[in-house]
């Protein structure tokens, strides 16, 4: 049986220790490990036995939503995607009986690279550097919607067909199922999303979370993998570039104390240069576009309330949670913004 070196919530090592000695060749029972900072969603902690590494992902302590947190998909995604142009980690197992951790997880390769947060981390290598960080991040997510889901095993992963109007509901949902205050301008931003969905993109491999933090990058600068697949899915792929540019927009207005501000940093590419870089390398008709900022306003609203209900009950581990609430009030307003200035 292994040593617990140190007490983690959601990792007994004991445990793991020996549900990995069999589903992972070579891999030794005496295991030490520690929690990542970054995500506030699900958990994601470096393992070692001594000699080999790995990083290992479970979803987040007590309350979780019905449809997320799904470490199952998020392997398949990685996995199909391991022979294509996308870079990914490498996957080596899944868990889903609940008995060995409390919660389904995964175990993939431990990827050299820097998932970087703030502006103040691109601003020490220079604008110049900076700026290739964005391009790469921004043609990597071109490629990945140039992926044919059904050559890689990926086609039935979900439904495309109508999948603007689900996301609209589906996020209603989520945001209803976290509801501890008054949002008035979350109805009012849900009502103009269903009265104005537009004609959906052709479909693809939707990663549902794509910004910056959520790629590794490797010290010549490019991506070195793309993480946190959680919530990937068929469906309409400009829903991605949406929420990229808006965690651009939100990084400038906001602050890095509360969300990711590194794409403010000098030589970042701003949101109307990602969206030309993308256009660049894709046909897709972007005169829309205003509803996908608007969606992604909204669906990022529904998450972040999510974890400030689990914060606010004590569910929740890691720094910086106590901020979460206060970016939902201005991120519902700049989804109404988006849908007025683009009609």
């Amino acid at each position: 049986m292994s040593t617990t070196t140190q007490r983690l919530p959601g990792l007994d090592l004991s445990r793991l220790g020996d549900w990995l000695s069999e589903a992972v060749p070579r891999s030794g029972r005496d295991l030490a490990a520690h929690l990542l900072a970054g995500g506030k969603s699900n958990l994601t902690y470096e393992v070692t036995d001594g000699v080999e590494t790995w990083i290992v992902r479970r979803p987040p302590l007590g309350h979780v939503l019905a449809t997320a947190h799904d470490m199952a998909r998020e392997y398949r995604v990685m996995s199909a995607l391991q022979d294509t142009d996308v870079p990914v980690p490498t996957t080596y197992a899944l868990c889903e009986d609940e008995d060995v951790l409390g919660a389904g997880f995964y175990v993939m390769q431990r990827v050299e690279g820097t998932p970087y947060r703030h502006a103040a981390e691109l601003e020490r290598l220079g604008p110049e550097r900076t700026r290739l960080i964005s391009t790469g991040l921004v043609d990597t997510l071109a490629t990945l919607h140039e992926v044919d889901p059904a050559e890689v095993g990926l086609a039935d992963l979900g439904r495309p067909e109508g999948f603007l109007a689900r996301q609209v509901r589906r996020w209603k949902k989520q945001l209803d199922a976290s509801y501890c205050r008054e949002l008035p301008a979350a109805d009012e931003l849900h009502a103009r999303l269903a009265a104005q969905i537009p004609r959906e993109s052709a479909p693809g491999i939707v990663h549902g979370d794509y910004r910056l933090d959520n790629v590794l990058v490797d010290d010549d600068d490019r991506p070195a993998a793309v993480i946190d697949w959680e919530m990937a899915t068929l469906g309409d792929p400009l829903t991605d570039l949406a929420l990229l540019v808006l965690y651009q927009r939100l990084g400038t207005l906001l602050g890095g104390s509360v969300v990711p501000d590194a794409a403010s940093a000098p030589g970042f590419l701003t949101g109307d240069e990602i969206v030309q870089r993308y256009a660049s390398r894709s046909d897709r008709d972007l005169s829309r576009f205003g509803f996908y900022l608007g969606l992604a306003s909204f669906k990022l609203a529904a998450i972040l309330e999510g974890i400030h209900y689990r914060h606010r009950n004590g569910q929740t581990i890691g720094p910086g949670f106590e901020h979460v609430g206060k970016v939902v009030p201005p991120l519902l307003d700049a989804g109404l913004t988006s849908l007025k200035e683009h009609r």
